[in-house]
């Protein structure tokens, strides 16, 4: 299946149309944005048949995993939303200093306005309706942007989307990269980007030309550190769940491992276990696991197969676009598996002796959008002192993003700005700064001739 392009005239007149809209005030009200949102939260009920169907279609996702890991994320996000939002959108007080005294001290969140979102294909429909909600919630307009990667999903929620919204407050695009360079050329209120570092490089570039603020939400290498001290079979059982959680096709899976020296045989006895209650003697046959987007990306991570020893997996299926889950020793830093992120089910593991070796080896690297620690709780918060990432789980993987009280979001090379509950509604607001001062009374000390300002130096 692939889906046509969006004319570009469709493009500009869609936007035009979301310009006046926002302009005309109808976002703003509570009672309008509390009514979207719920619109939202019905939909993904009534369509979530639907959703799963195409997931299924474009990535073999199961049912299950789709409401796990796309529908459920989304739909907490929306409750929290309305749960909140009144909240939120009051006014904010702030202490007046001495100087502006008797006046009053406010922060207003308002609106960007007109908000490009646009999603990969991975988790083709929690990465682009969670950014909806923060979009509806602050009271702006939305156009987005699906990947062609997954076209029975983007054609699904075109539908969707078609069906809950008016086209001049929110609306789908379709199209390749001639879509994206028209859309990223084009002056937004604000860009929520999606993607790996190299793409995001480049709408950060094209945003510039138009000052268009952006929200780069990209990738990387994250660790997986397993330290003396840790549950071994624990461990094994949670890493192996986030590397195969959709085929290891997700922007926060553990990239690499890097383990003591002294646990390496039993990690290995456990991992493969663990592979195994998960995903049974065959991970091919499991109607839970998930299938390479496309021969493209298949060829890619098949290749990592041949850059280190393979201690379990390495079975693939080009037809079928399928890789067994893979554990690699023995891989050179500098090869292509340690150089790119992996978006697959292959990981490659190194041993360390200390945990100061450990946290050398990951700030040698790129900054990742997360870090993962097994082991004793303090020497993990002293991992976290000594690094940086998006964000961290100890003893667990992936789970940090399920928590829609946490922000989430990348530094450095894996991303910028975040998102999730609270900062969902500010990354797609101005907090802006009000000093409210008194009608009639005033101050004379500020105005010239400065009366008595030996006096006035004393207070400011």
């Amino acid at each position: 299946m692939s889906l046509e392009n969006t004319p570009a005239a469709r493009i500009s007149a869609l936007a035009a149309a979301q310009k006046a809209y926002f302009r005309s005030g109808a976002t703003l009200p509570e009672a309008f944005r509390r009514t979207m949102l719920r619109r939202l939260e019905a939909a993904l009920v009534n369509w979530e048949k639907r959703l799963c169907d195409a997931l299924w279609a474009d990535l073999r996702k199961s049912p299950e995993e789709a409401f796990l890991t796309e529908i459920s994320i989304v739909r907490s996000e929306v409750r929290n939303h309305l749960r909140h939002l009144g909240k939120w959108m009051r006014p904010e007080r702030r202490p007046s200093p001495l100087k502006l005294l008797p006046s009053k001290s406010r922060i207003l969140s308002q609106p960007l306005g007109q908000a490009l979102i646009v999603a990969p294909w991975n988790y083709p429909v929690q990465l682009l309706l969670n950014p909806l909600v923060g979009a509806v919630s602050s009271g702006c307009t939305a156009l987005l942007k699906p990947s062609p990667y997954t076209p029975h999903v983007a054609e699904t929620l075109e539908r969707m989307i078609a069906e809950i919204y008016d086209e001049e407050y929110v609306a789908v695009v379709q199209g390749d990269r001639e879509v994206n360079t028209q859309l990223f050329d084009m002056r937004w209120d604000l860009i929520f980007f999606t993607g790996s570092p190299a793409l995001g490089r480049t709408v950060m570039a094209s945003a510039a030309k138009n000052v268009t603020p952006v929200i780069l939400e990209l990738g990387g290498k994250s660790p997986c550190i397993v330290d003396r001290g840790a549950d071994i079979a624990v461990a094994a059982r949670r890493i192996a769940w986030g590397k195969t959680l959709n085929a290891g096709q997700t922007c926060v899976a553990p990239d690499y491992l890097l383990i003591h020296r002294s646990l390496q045989e039993s990690f290995v006895k456990k991992f493969r276990d663990a592979l195994r209650e998960l995903h049974g003697d065959d991970a091919q046959k499991s109607p839970c696991y998930v299938r390479l987007v496309n021969d493209r990306a298949f060829e890619r991570v098949a290749d990592y197969l041949t850059q280190g020893k393979i201690l379990i997996g390495g079975r693939t299926d080009p037809a079928d676009r399928y890789i067994e889950p893979t554990l690699l020793a023995d891989a050179d830093p500098a090869s292509p598996v340690m150089q790119e992120e992996i978006f697959g089910p292959v990981l490659p593991m190194f041993p360390f002796d200390t945990a100061e070796e450990a946290a050398a080896f990951v700030n040698d690297r790129e900054k990742p959008l997360a870090l993962y620690y097994f082991g004793p709780e303090k020497t993990g918060y002293d991992i976290l002192r000594r690094t940086s990432s998006g964000g961290a789980c100890l003893n667990d993987v992936v789970m940090h993003i399920a928590n829609d009280n946490l922000p989430f979001g990348g530094v450095g090379n894996s991303g910028m700005g975040r998102y999730h509950g609270r900062d969902s509604f500010d990354v797609f607001s101005h907090r802006r700064g009000v000093v409210v001062a008194p009608g009639r009374f005033d101050l004379p000390f500020r105005y010239p001739p400065y009366k008595g300002f030996r006096w006035v130096k004393k207070i400011l």
